[in-house]
């Protein structure tokens, strides 16, 4: 199991920035490192179900964004930080979440919420005037 620890939520303005991180342990018990797992970013709104937002995988080399966040969000990954984010831009009102990050149980990039398995506490982002 992995898991993963979220930060760099915060309240924004419309147009503004966040970066958001999502650290996990180097090495779990069964032996997998922070490497060896794909990882995504979901949000919930208040009343709205959970969402997928972008997701990457072990190498970072391919990446998925939902179309409500293309070219304003991009996720990346520092395996040697144990560390993926997540740059916000041009954020919008709608934006406004809890931003989770999880990995799922199968290796390879995976953009559906029933493949994550493992989940943070999340972090809050509020975009508001």
């Amino acid at each position: 199991q992995v898991h993963p620890v979220e930060s760099g939520g915060g309240l924004v303005q419309p147009g503004g920035s966040l970066r958001l991180s999502c650290a996990a342990p180097g090495r779990t018990a069964s032996g997998r490192t922070f490497s060896n797992y794909a990882l995504g970013w979901f949000r919930q709104a208040p009343g709205k179900e959970r969402e997928i937002v972008a997701a990457i995988d072990e190498s970072g080399g391919s990446t998925y964004y939902a179309d409500s966040v293309k070219g304003r969000f991009t996720m990346s990954r520092d395996n040697a930080k144990n560390t993926v984010y997540l740059q916000m831009i041009n954020l919008k009102r709608e934006d406004t979440a809890v931003y989770y990050c999880a990995a799922p149980v199968l290796a390879g990039l995976r953009t559906k919420l029933n493949e994550y398995a493992f989940w943070g506490q999340g972090t809050q982002v509020t975009v508001s005037s």
